[in-house]
């Protein structure tokens, strides 16, 4: 079985990375082969949560998609598409810039998807706007969320489940996190115009016509805008104080948006268009497969062999442990991966006399699968949303023109964390 799981994952793998297939046809395939051959089943596939589809994952984002939904329809999307330009003063690299610090800044206490889903919107305003291609600006916003998301215990999930298994606090991860993210960010502004270069030309007239505009006048309706805030307000709260509450994000997203649906009174067609159905049947297509590479003892088995070659030796099961949690969560979903490296993990901070190198694993764990997740244009949840998006809105991302892009990113955010990690764990502790 350990044999079908894998030749299975890396035939869909193929597909999708190849675009031989529809993606959503080579996941679909793949799980419909794995239920026929007896590989997983109804009750590892849809009811463990170590194995199966994660329904707070899919349910979370139907319920951001049908909040998007009605929110769209006050026409704020393009007043911050609007004030955005204008700040920027119509240049589109400025532009880039600010709208991934915005993103980054709000992955840190929002869930990645929440936050891409808020903003592709207004991406891809501002492009059309300007006249230019969206592509590259949905590609810099999921790898800034990707990057932010990994500055605290709650702005990435699988931050939630190091957090759970280690004992380390929100403060821990502000503490320890943060000053790398920041660093990472300063890097990704920096290295932008170098990573999409030849995207930035734009018509002088168009932006001429957008510095004309008046945001203001781009709101349609403000009653239903204060509804609409006043919800996201509590959805808020209630992501950032999910630990306090004991209450899942897709709970909170579903409640804001049953809530939103009824006192809003917009029609069902409306909001329901929103839903990216693709997206969420590509998202348990995937858990599927993954699911079975678990049930079947692969990811297990890495992690064990890996945990039996980097036993006692800090410094080398730190930066061991960055690069591969990098190529795999580019590779397989990061919660799973990371779900089965924890015990690993936690075994070996037991051989490590000093806590801050015991602690700097767990970092090195979190850094690399968040940050990991930028490699591959399924590689994270944001990743799959963003391309779902643009593939409605007319501007497709291939795997590869987001692969591309996503592996040098990658590289260089992990190259800056291991001296990073070196220094302040290792060489000054």
């Amino acid at each position: 079985m350990t044999v079908v799981a894998i030749t299975v994952f890396v035939i869909a793998y193929v597909l999708i990375a190849t675009e031989w297939t529809h993606k959503l046809l080579a996941v679909l395939g793949a799980a419909g082969v794995l239920f026929a051959l007896g590989v997983t089943d109804s009750e590892h596939a849809f009811y463990s949560p170590d194995t199966g589809i994660d329904w707070n994952v899919v349910f979370l984002l139907f319920g951001m998609m049908v909040i998007v939904g009605v929110l769209r329809r006050t026409g704020v999307f393009e007043y911050v598409a609007i004030w955005a330009a204008k700040r920027a003063k119509g240049s589109p690299l400025r532009i880039m810039i600010l709208l991934t610090l915005i993103t980054a800044a709000a992955s840190a206490f929002l869930d990645n998807v929440t936050t891409v889903l808020l903003l592709a919107p207004v991406t891809l305003l501002v492009c059309d706007r300007l006249g230019i291609d969206p592509v590259p600006f949905l590609i810099a916003e999921v790898m800034a969320s990707n990057i932010g998301g990994a500055a605290t215990l709650i702005g990435d999930p699988p931050n939630i489940i190091i957090g759970s298994k280690s004992g380390l606090t929100f403060n821990d991860f502000l503490l320890n996190l943060t000053p790398l993210v920041v660093i990472e960010l300063v890097v990704f502004c920096l290295v932008l115009p170098w990573l999409f270069k030849g995207s930035f030309a734009v018509d002088p007239e168009r932006v001429n016509d957008v510095m004309r505009l008046n945001e203001r006048e781009a709101i349609e309706d403000r009653t239903l805008l204060i509804k609409s805030g006043v919800v996201l307000l509590f959805v808020f709260v209630g992501f950032v104080g999910r630990s306090f509450l004991g209450i899942e994000p897709s709970i909170v997203a579903l409640l804001g948006a049953g809530v939103l649906v009824l006192i809003s009174k917009v029609p069902t067609r409306h909001y329901m268009a929103a839903v990216e159905w693709q997206t969420l049947l590509f998202f348990a297509g995937l858990f599927v497969m993954v699911g079975a590479l678990v049930k079947t003892g692969v990811i297990a088995n890495l992690a064990d062999r890996l945990g039996s070659v980097i036993s006692g030796h800090a410094l080398l099961a730190t930066m061991l442990i960055l690069v591969v949690s990098a190529v795999l969560s580019g590779v397989i979903d990061n919660i799973p991966y990371v779900a089965t490296m924890s015990p690993v993990v936690l075994e070996l901070t037991k051989g490590i006399a000093d806590p801050g190198q015991a602690h700097a694993l767990w970092w090195a764990l979190a850094i690399g699968a968040d940050f990991g997740g930028n490699a591959t244009a399924v590689g994270a949840s944001a990743n799959v949303v963003v391309i779902g998006l643009a593939l409605r809105a007319g501007s497709p991302i291939s795997f590869w023109a987001f692969t591309r892009k996503g592996v040098v990113m990658t590289a260089i955010t992990i190259l800056v964390a291991a001296p990073y990690l070196w220094l302040r764990y290792f060489a000054f502790s």
